[in-house]
């Protein structure tokens, strides 16, 4: 194949799939898509694999790759027509949790089908037990509404019926009706750039460059394995806390990496449970791709050539693949653990490539209730940042989201413009580095002081043990969630759903990364730096860097 020609369909696909991202993100009404960039866009050939992602979310990696083709096969290819679209958030056997809701539309050109366009998007609610649809529920029921593919909409055209039996099920019914007919444009958007690339280039040519573009991402992976140490990796950890008892959720993962691929088994891993822990097929081998797309050439395509290398197995009711009819809220805060585990294994033969523990938790808040003025349910959503892990020659990075988060903070001011709360305060944590030679990343503080009586949900980890430190480096401090009331503290379980009142503060205080390398190593300099800029108070400095001023 002319390489001119493969190069310029190929970055064609990427930017019809980024072109889908600006369009979503431009025209949703809710703050945790418009602005925090929660979802993800992708493209699928007519065989229904995946050809282009627009790289928004990391967690969506594997996720979409296992719903997409589920729902488009569920429904029936033939079902489909030009104008149509089809949506589904269904989490058994193929989906995620129920917040993340998919919308799917094929792409034809002169009656001949080129692939499909599919676009996720997390939204603040679809009802449920509690605000923003996240609470600590015992089975996917009591999580909101489950939608199983069906038509949204026909020839261009919204299916009222359909569109108005699932925003009954959900409180901001503005916002999410808003969203969903984002999601819409974004996929229209991605037909027409698509149909327009086979305009100019041709049906028979635009389908052999996807073709060679799968065989030439495979091609690349298998190189890039080459490099890697091969052999079998093994670690295990814990979620902390299930929401329902004080038993740890185990996860456990061995990683072998060969030169055909890298085979995940997390067979003993815990059994799934009545409670938000629960971690889908499709969440759990998002966390797998996303691992091994870490440890490769960042520029390399993301589509199918590069998932034929990574293979799962994960026992069928555990943890980590769950079975109906378990709860799934939570699962991606399982998800997100996994990877810390993941690394964790891969640490001894990868030193200079993988950092300490990492928060590695979505750590959500939610909050929600009816606006007294315009007799409206408002929520919210939002995920907050937290420290990273020391790495061979860095100190983690403060305050960020970690592994695969790529969503952004909510602004203050949107925020408190928006919804009846104040932020009080929003800084980082002092002293919740793990001490290393390179110390780990700093924790987020956020406090929320609310004007009337809220629901306010915390679903989160991170409470009995902060992020590991490696070679000798120091965990992390752990996280707090804290109710203030009259001047009084108190302490939040991680997942958990309250009744907040006027002038109550609900402070989140996120946990800080690991360190890496032994403490007393650390460059004087830069102990002295964390000092001066409050990071460090002087008498930890002392205790745990043996530093003099």
């Amino acid at each position: 194949m002319d390489p001119i020609t493969f190069e310029v369909i190929r970055n064609a696909l990427v930017a019809a799939t980024d072109e889908m991202v600006l369009t979503l993100r431009r025209s949703a009404y809710s703050t945790n898509i418009k602005t925090r960039s929660d979802f993800s866009c992708a493209f699928f050939d007519a065989d229904r694999r995946a050809v282009a992602q627009g790289f928004t979310q990391p967690v969506h990696l594997g996720s979409m790759v296992e719903q997409v083709p589920r729902a488009i096969l569920d429904y029936g290819p033939e079902n489909l027509e030009p104008g149509d679209v089809i949506i589904t958030n269904e989490p058994f056997p193929s989906g995620v949790h129920l917040n993340d809701i998919s919308l799917i539309s094929p792409v034809h050109h002169d009656g001949e089908l080129l692939g499909y366009v599919a676009n996720l998007a997390h939204h603040v609610d679809v009802g449920g037990g509690a605000p923003a649809s996240i609470g600590a529920f015992r089975e996917v029921f009591q999580e909101g509404v489950i939608i199983p593919p069906v038509k949204v909409v026909a020839a261009g055209r919204i299916v009222r019926d359909v569109f108005d039996l699932i925003l009954a099920q959900i409180r901001s019914k503005h916002e999410t009706g808003g969203d969903f007919r984002a999601q819409i444009a974004a996929n229209a958007t991605g037909v027409r750039r698509l149909q327009a690339l086979v305009g100019r280039h041709g049906l028979e040519t635009v389908t052999a460059t996807m073709r060679e573009l799968l065989a030439y991402t495979e091609r690349r992976t298998r190189a890039e394995l080459a490099g890697l140490p091969h052999g079998a990796y093994e670690a295990e950890g814990t979620v902390d806390v299930d929401g329902y008892t004080d038993e740890p959720v185990r996860l456990k993962a061995r990683v072998e990496i060969t030169a055909d691929g890298v085979a995940f088994d997390l067979t003993g891993s815990d059994p799934q449970r009545r409670a938000p822990v629960n971690s889908t097929y499709a969440q759990t081998f998002s966390a797998c791709a996303y691992a091994v797309k870490c440890l490769i050439d960042p520029d390399l395509p993301v589509n199918d050539g590069f998932y034929r290398v990574v293979s799962l197995d994960a026992p069928a009711s555990s943890v980590t693949n769950c079975t109906w009819p378990s709860p799934v809220v939570g699962g991606w805060e399982t998800q997100t653990r996994l990877v810390d585990i993941i690394f964790s294994a891969l640490l001894p033969a990868l030193p200079e490539r993988l950092p300490a523990g990492t928060k590695a938790m979505m750590c959500h808040a939610g909050f929600g209730g009816v606006d007294e003025q315009t007799n409206e349910y408002y929520c919210f959503l939002e995920t907050f940042g937290g420290g990273y892990g020391g790495r061979f020659a860095s100190d983690g990075p403060d305050a960020v989201q970690t592994h695969g988060q790529n969503t952004e903070n909510a602004p203050v001011e949107e925020t408190e413009l928006n919804y009846p709360v104040r932020i009080a305060r929003l800084s980082l944590v002092e002293d919740s580095e793990g001490p290393g030679r390179f110390r780990g990343g700093l924790g987020l503080r956020k406090d929320f002081i609310f004007d009337r009586a809220t629901t306010f949900t915390v679903l989160a980890d991170r409470t009995l043990a902060g992020p590991a430190g490696a070679f000798g480096g120091r965990p992390g401090k752990p996280a707090e969630y804290v109710l203030i009331r009259d001047g009084h503290e108190t302490l939040l379980a991680a997942k958990t759903t309250i009744e907040v009142e006027p002038g109550d503060t609900v402070s989140y205080r996120t946990c800080g990364g690991g360190g890496y390398g032994p403490p007393e190593e650390r460059d004087r300099e830069l102990v002295a730096r964390d000092v001066r800029e409050g990071k460090v108070s002087l008498e930890r400095a002392r205790e745990e860097y043996a530093w003099q001023a």
